[in-house]
């Protein structure tokens, strides 16, 4: 069972390897949803994220054999490396599957701790799967990522640490993959302070919690989709869900589009990198009713290669309409395109891409194509841009941008 006794434990020996991450408040993110907030930065804990608290808790209470016997585990990549750097802390040998559309930069760092990586499976739930039965065929011990109650005790250190800096807090905000911070933080939280409420929040493409709570049991997802790699499970823990259903109060679900405009905003008024699962509970601050309330946004991981990160900000960009593109025709003589770069830059418009296509009818004397793809200030600035191109004759036609960088 989860007992206070056994919290404490894990503060204590968590504490003595992690990074305690002080809350940051967000005069940002409070100011657009009406609320007090606070981000926890586990974004910038050791290894980048919160599990290593469960991993290295969990390997504590392990017996010598049991460690002896070599470590596995699967995982997307947040807790690979929390095992991979628990284990070398241990002097044992700890094996890694991961699933094979892990970013790099998780599969690297993971190996880096001196851990043995088989990349498996299209999901987390295939690698899971094939790690139970390694682990069968050579005796390995394995650590399950979440539905484990030492990991999830381990994990509850998030919630300590911010309760001890602010006691008087509202609302905590937990991302939700399969459940195992959520778990550690909602049962200690409601000991520590019945009135504290905490929410659970989910990517839409991977609901597998708000699901189960639907249907009042461990419910498996036919499919998932979603561009939050560390949270994309389609089952919940089921020796932790009970756990869940008594003590989380509310489950959000977010859709992609909502984590690429957090991330942006994240970056340009934080200067913080945050993974995609990471951000839910950002994004999830606007499903909230504005009430002036103090609340904790739990920032889980910053583990982003870097494709990802410049997909992401490019469609942030596209999304803000800070970038967009334009097809117009123009009368194929000198000048014209003078003419209406002159248009743009007179309306501080910035063209960053240029494509001239003079064969676009057979009828060149008619028409060529101009597709421009312009940087904007946002979306009134952008809207003015296209009002004055379309009152100088060039009825501009919106496309979805290319790739920019």
């Amino acid at each position: 069972m989860l007992t206070l006794e056994k919290f404490e434990e894990a503060y204590e020996v968590v504490s003595k390897v992690v990074h305690s991450t002080s809350l940051i408040e967000s005069e940002f993110f409070s100011a657009s949803c009406g609320n007090r907030v606070y981000l926890k930065p586990e974004n910038m804990q050791l290894t980048g994220a919160y599990k290593i608290r469960g991993a290295y808790y969990k390997i504590s209470t392990m017996s010598e054999e049991d460690r002896e016997k070599g470590l596995i585990t699967a995982s997307a990549g947040n807790h690979a490396q929390g095992v991979a750097y628990a284990a070398k802390a241990y002097g044992v040998k700890a094996v890694i599957v991961m699933p094979t559309s892990t970013p790099l930069i998780k599969v690297n760092r993971t190996k880096a701790y001196g851990a043995e990586v088989v990349l498996y499976g299209d999901v987390y739930d295939e690698s899971c799967q094939y790690a139970l039965q390694l682990a069968d065929e050579k005796g390995y011990t394995f650590i399950h990522p979440f539905d484990d109650l030492d990991v999830a005790t381990g994990q509850s250190t998030v919630a300590m640490e911010i309760i001890k800096e602010l006691p008087f807090v509202d609302k905590i905000l937990v991302p939700v993959g399969g459940g195992g911070l959520a778990t550690g933080v909602s049962t200690l939280a409601k000991m520590l302070n019945p009135g504290i409420k905490v929410i659970g929040v989910e990517p839409k493409g991977a609901a597998c919690l708000k699901e189960s709570f639907a249907n009042n049991e461990v419910t498996t997802l036919p499919t998932i989709d979603t561009i939050a790699d560390g949270t994309a499970v389609k089952t919940p823990g089921s020796k932790i869900f009970p756990y869940l259903m008594e003590n989380l109060d509310d489950i959000i679900t977010v859709e992609d589009s909502e984590l690429i405009v957090a991330f942006l905003d994240m970056l340009e008024n934080h200067k913080m990198l945050v993974e995609n699962s990471g951000l839910l509970t950002v994004a999830a601050l606007k499903h909230l009713e504005p009430k002036g309330e103090k609340v904790v946004s739990i920032l889980s991981g910053g583990n982003m290669d870097v494709i990802t990160f410049s997909s992401v900000v490019q469609h942030g960009l596209i999304a803000r309409s800070r970038i967009f593109t334009v097809s117009i025709l123009l009368p194929d003589k000198p000048g014209e395109l003078q003419r209406v770069s002159g248009v743009i830059a007179a309306e501080n418009g910035n063209i960053i891409k240029l494509e001239h296509n003079q064969f676009v009818t057979i009828n060149r004397n008619s028409a060529v194509e101009l597709v421009l793809t312009i940087e904007a200030f946002g979306p009134e600035h952008k809207e003015h841009i296209l009002k004055v191109l379309n009152d100088q004759g060039y009825r501009p036609i919106e496309k979805k941008p290319k790739a920019i960088f």
